[in-house]
């Protein structure tokens, strides 16, 4: 007979793989987690506010984003998608000879903690490659999709010279069609990031992974509106100028 201590060790066996793989699983996707990796979230400097867009190029709505920026004088961090950049060649260069920051978004935008290892280099590979032979400049950063990394992601940017950057500041502007609602909720996070004693890592879309062309009005004009509600109280920044002050 199976003895009543035996079965209760046996569950507990259980669940503590269960909150195990629980923990693995959100390391791999909580954008602050630092369990599988080091990377850059937002250092202690509360005035700053690195304004970051994931899933462009996107002909729709970065060329306007790119005309907002150049009229308040801000320079921003684009994480481009690879395939997008490949055939928007002189929109990515525009972006580039804008004096913003290019990073690396992926070839495809994959989940890439559950992607492959040799894809995940291909991607991650195949992104610098094209982004470096457009602007003619070394890419320096990476931003995996969804947030989705596992060590060997981490290592394979690096081994490509990039330092991975995550977020502290992101809502659901990919489905909120109020840029007013977009921008206080992420005003919202501003505020708390600032509170904390750091800086605000936003995360807003130009343009969306499923293809080119994504109406990103909404997200773009919501950048327009924290532009003008933090010009006086805040100072804008690229996450490489975190870096080169660390």
């Amino acid at each position: 007979m199976i003895s009543e201590a035996w079965i209760g060790e046996g569950l507990g066996a259980i669940a503590a793989v269960a909150l195990a793989a629980g923990g693995c699983a959100h390391a791999a996707m909580w954008s602050t987690s630092q369990i599988f990796g080091r990377t850059l979230v937002a250092p202690p400097r509360p005035g700053e506010i690195a304004l970051t867009f994931d899933d462009g190029p996107n002909p729709a709505w970065t060329p306007r984003l790119l005309e907002i920026l150049a009229k308040h004088g801000v320079k921003a961090t684009f994480f481009l998608i690879g395939k997008f950049a490949a055939e928007e060649t002189v929109l990515t260069r525009s972006i580039a000879n804008g004096g913003h920051t290019i990073g690396n978004h992926s070839w495809s935008h994959p989940n890439l903690a559950l992607t492959a290892p040799a894809k995940v280099r291909d991607e991650l590979r195949r992104t610098s490659g094209t982004l470096e032979e457009i602007t003619g400049q070394p890419v320096k950063f990476f931003r995996p999709p969804y947030g989705g990394r596992r060590p060997d992601v981490l290592s394979a940017a690096r081994k490509l010279g990039m330092t991975p950057v995550m977020w502290n500041s992101m809502t659901n502007d990919w489905e909120e069609r109020r840029p007013e609602a977009i921008a206080e909720r992420m005003a919202a996070k501003v505020d708390a990031a600032s509170r904390s004693g750091r800086a605000a890592n936003i995360v807003l879309h130009d343009g969306g992974h499923t293809g080119l062309g994504i109406d990103r009005g909404p997200s773009v004009n919501a950048a327009e509106l924290l532009l003008e509600r933090y010009a006086a109280a805040r100072k804008f920044v690229t996450v490489e100028e975190w870096v080169l002050q660390a």
